[in-house]
This record gives structure tokens, C-alpha cells and sequence, in this order.
């Protein structure tokens, strides 16, 4: 089955059992499930993040540790901090750094994040740009986010498709496919859509 389903789900696995269950079971078609249990990996350990993260990687799935490096102005140490704590606490095998910046102004800086990530660990790395970026951001990462967004401003958009990008679209109906290879589509909406699953779930439990 492809792999093409890229999940930021951003729930508490003792709040929804039931949702990262069906997370399990969808493993085959899954390009990686974010862990995020604390806007990061938080200061410490979660046992029911550990537990769910402990299932989704005996079954197959890549796990990417989230980050946030605030548009560039998060320190450096900040950021790998958060990724060696996802990698020692969760055993993620990957990151996802969230608010990149798209200006080559940042390259320099992701750079050094990029180089930090793959020492720790980091076999498969994101970033989410949230939009287009510089192209030189395209030889740090094996994904880089393009589009995060609402339906109604994706359906609007003639964006560049490419093996290594992929866009997250929220406010989605049932039955929309991003345009790129890996992506994901839910219901959610408002300040908190990433509490919600890919409608593709459904087709593939």
C-alpha cells in the first residue's frame, strides 16, 4: 500500500484512544505520524505518548518528532533540544520542524538545525514552511511542507507538485486528495484543526 499519508495529530492519546488506535491499524498507509505531546516534547517523558508511540513503530510506522523553530527565531539549542528529547523519550526515527521560515535570509540557520537533526537521529526530516519557499531550502529535507491551510484557500491555488513536497489541508470535505504524493486532509477546523483525523483513514481501516 503507499505510504502516502503525512499525520499531525495533535490529541492526547489517553483523550483518544479509540483515534490513535485507528492510527495503528492504518500503518501501511502512513508516511509518518508527528509526535507532539507538548507543543514539543515537553520537559518530561509522557507514558501515554510513549506507549502510543511504542505501537505505532512496532507497527512500521515512522515517527516524527515535532519542533517549532518559530520562523527562525527560536535558538538553535531550543530546537535540537526537542528533538534529542523526542528521540531519547518517544524513540522518533525523524522531525518535523514546524514554522519554517521561507527566506534564504534563514538558510544559514536551518542549516545548522539540519545538520543538529540528522546527528541526533533524524533518518527522515520535514519541514513546514506552511508555503512556498526559497529553493534552497530543498536540499536540507526529504519533505518540505508547502501548503497549510484551509479547503477553501487550497481549492483556489495552482501550487507547485513535486515528490518532496506535500500540503496539509484542513476544513476538507470528504473525498478531497491533496495534490501532492504525501499530504493529508481533515475535517478540522478553527484555532485546532490538527485534533481531527485524514478523512482517508476511513478507506483504509
Amino acid at each position: 500500500m503507499n505510504r502516502s499519508l503525512l499525520v499531525p495529530f495533535y490529541e492526547h492519546p489517553a483523550d483518544r484512544p479509540e483515534a490513535w488506535s485507528a492510527l495503528v491499524d492504518a500503518a501501511p498507509s502512513l508516511y509518518g505520524v508527528v509526535v507532539n505531546p507538548a507543543s514539543g516534547a515537553g520537559d518530561a517523558p509522557d507514558p501515554a505518548f510513549a506507549a502510543a508511540a511504542g505501537r505505532l513503530r512496532a507497527a512500521g510506522v515512522r515517527l516524527l518528532g515535532y519542533a517549532d523553530t518559530g520562523y527562525g527565531r527560536r535558538p538553535h539549542a531550543e530546537v535540537v533540544t526537542d528533538l534529542v528529547r523526542h528521540r531519547d523519550w518517544y524513540g522518533t526515527d525523524g522531525a518535523f520542524l514546524d514554522q519554517v521560515a521561507t527566506a534564504p535570509a534563514a538558510l544559514a540557520h536551518y542549516r545548522r538545525i539540519a545538520v543538529a537533526a540528522r546527528s541526533a537521529g533524524a533518518a527522515t526530516l520535514v519541514l513546514n514552511h506552511g508555503a512556498h519557499p526559497d529553493p534552497g531550502y530543498e536540499e536540507l529535507a526529504d519533505l518540505l511542507v508547502t501548503f497549510e491551510g484551509p479547503w477553501d484557500t487550497y481549492r483556489t491555488l495552482d501550487l507547485p507538485v513535486a515528490a518532496h513536497y506535500c500540503h496539509l489541508v484542513y476544513a476538507a470535505p470528504p473525498g478531497i486528495r491533496p495534490a501532492t504524493p504525501v499530504h493529508c486532509a481533515v475535517p478540522g477546523t478553527g484555532a485546532h484543526p490538527w485534533g481531527t483525523l485524514p478523512h482517508l483513514l476511513e478507506s483504509v481501516r
